[in-house]
């Protein structure tokens, strides 16, 4: 079972999806073969605000490093 991300794109009325050649080669996909795609929607992460509330940071003291 193979697994890529990819962008969905507008055909007409209709929603499309590409499959990525490097799979399409590994699986041996050919037009019209009937295979089983797994739907799941990439959630976006909005940072604006991600870190409200959140302490301040502060410069260390050079001699207080780990490193």
């Amino acid at each position: 079972m193979e697994m890529a991300e990819t962008r969905v794109k507008q055909w007409g009325n209709s929603l499309g999806l590409i499959i990525p050649k490097e799979i399409v080669k590994r699986e041996d996909i050919s037009t019209g073969d009937i295979v089983k795609v797994e739907i799941s929607k990439e959630k976006r992460i909005d940072a604006f605000g991600l870190f409200k509330g959140a302490p301040s940071f502060n410069k260390e003291d050079e001699g207080d490093s780990d490193f």
